[in-house]
């Protein structure tokens, strides 16, 4: 598979899609995703429009990785991975952003949920084409 990046190659200015670069856009989607879901609440109901756009702009990359990491990574392995982390990443980014706490059974949860998404990784076999 090839897929137009960044100038790498002077002649061509393409690159060998491979499964490194499926995980690269893997972090980049939940990035995009934890960064957009942060500032849902800021849009109040899709009310004001430049923390709307922000977060539409940040879901749609978001999701424009996302179809590139399912060219390599089963869709199984790369939700369960992007919603796991996401998850966290947003629990995280609320107590600084938003001062909200979760209690024990919430981060009892959330470990359970990274050692899930763990568990995935490690007992999958991913067959790159």
């Amino acid at each position: 598979m090839i897929l137009k990046l960044k100038h790498i190659n002077k002649k061509t200015n393409i690159i060998k899609m491979t499964i490194t670069y499926a995980y690269i856009f893997l972090a980049a989607s939940i990035i995009f995703e934890v960064v957009g879901t942060s500032f849902l609440k800021d849009t109040n109901g899709f009310t004001k429009l430049y923390p709307s756009l922000f977060v539409l702009t940040a879901f749609c990359i978001c999701i424009y990785l996302m179809s590139h990491t399912l060219k390599f990574i089963p869709v199984g392995i790369s939700y369960a991975t992007w919603s796991g982390l996401g998850i966290v990443g947003i629990t995280i980014i609320a107590v600084f952003r938003h001062k909200q706490i979760p209690n024990i059974p919430t981060i009892i949860g959330l470990s359970l949920i990274v050692v899930g998404v763990t568990i995935v990784h490690l007992m999958n076999d991913i067959d790159v084409k």
